[in-house]
C-alpha cells in the first residue's frame, strides 16, 4: 500500500500551503519516508476515508458526525492565535469595518458561512445566534461561500453582512492577506471547541499513531522558524469524548 497525506485546512495563501507541505514532509520523513504527499480530492470527506491516509486534518463537525468511524484520531494542533487556548480554539464574529452594527444581538442582514458540515463557519455561529432567535428565525436568508476566506470577502465586499471565521484561518488571513484583515472587524466571539484534528485511516498501526504524534512535536522543535510562521506551538493528544460537545 503507498501511503499520503495532505493537509487541506489551513491553505489561506499559496504561499501558505507551501509553507504546509514542506512541514509535512519533514514529519513524514520521521516515520514513513515513501509517504506521498498529495493535493486531496475536492470531496474532502471522500478523501478523508480513504484506507492508506496516513495523515490528514479534518474538522470536529465531520469528524462526530460519522468520520469518526472510519479514522483515528493522531493529535490536534495547539495555535498561537488569539482565541486558541491549548488545542482549543473559536471562531471570531465579523461584520464590515463600516457597518452600524456593533454586536451580534443588533445584528440585522445576511450571514455568509464556508460550509454545511463546518463547525467554525456554520455549527458554532448557529449556538451563537440561539439566545437572540427566541425560537424564531433569526435570519432572512444565508449565503455559503465555500470557504472562510470567501465568507471574509463576501462580507468586505458588501455582499453578506456578518459571518463566523475561524480564529486560526483568521490570524493566517491578517499574517498574509493584511487589506482584507482590515476590511472587517470583529463583533463577538463564539464558544471554544476542541481544535481541527490530525487524523489518519483505521488500517494505521497503533505504533505508526504513536510515532506520528512524536514526529508532530520533534518537528516543532527541530523547525522552530517554519513553525512560527505556521503558527504552531506543539500538539495535544485528544480522544474522541473530548470532541464530544461538537453536536
Amino acid at each position: 500500500m503507498t501511503w499520503i497525506a495532505a493537509l487541506p485546512m489551513y491553505e489561506v495563501t499559496p504561499a501558505l500551503a507551501e509553507q504546509w507541505r514542506v512541514w509535512l514532509g519533514d514529519v513524514l520523513r520521521r516515520v514513513k519516508p515513501g509517504c506521498r504527499i498529495v493535493e486531496p480530492d475536492k470531496e474532502l470527506h471522500g478523501f478523508w476515508r480513504r484506507p492508506n491516509v496516513l495523515m490528514s486534518q479534518t474538522c470536529g463537525y465531520p469528524l462526530m458526525h460519522g468520520l469518526h468511524e472510519q479514522v483515528q484520531l493522531i493529535a490536534t494542533p495547539r495555535f498561537d492565535a488569539h482565541s486558541c487556548e491549548g488545542a482549543h480554539y473559536s471562531s471570531v464574529i465579523v461584520t464590515r469595518a463600516d457597518s452600524r452594527f456593533d454586536t451580534l444581538a443588533s445584528y440585522r442582514g445576511t450571514p455568509a458561512y464556508n460550509q454545511d458540515d463546518s463547525n467554525s463557519g456554520m455549527n458554532v455561529f448557529r449556538h451563537a445566534v440561539v439566545p437572540f432567535a427566541r425560537g424564531d428565525r433569526f435570519f432572512s436568508g444565508v449565503m455559503r461561500t465555500g470557504s472562510h476566506l470567501g465568507s471574509l470577502r463576501a462580507v468586505a465586499d458588501n455582499h453578506a453582512d456578518v459571518a463566523a471565521i475561524d480564529c486560526v484561518t483568521f490570524a493566517f488571513v491578517c499574517d498574509e492577506l493584511p487589506e482584507l484583515a482590515r476590511r472587517v472587524r470583529f463583533i463577538g466571539m463564539t464558544a471554544m471547541s476542541p481544535g481541527l484534528p490530525m487524523i489518519a485511516a483505521d488500517t494505521v498501526p497503533q505504533a505508526t499513531i504513536e510515532a506520528l504524534r512524536d514526529a508532530l512535536n520533534e518537528t516543532v522543535e527541530a523547525q522552530p522558524e517554519l513553525a512560527r510562521c505556521l503558527r504552531l506551538q506543539g500538539f495535544s493528544t485528544l480522544t474522541l469524548e473530548n470532541y464530544q460537545r461538537i453536536g
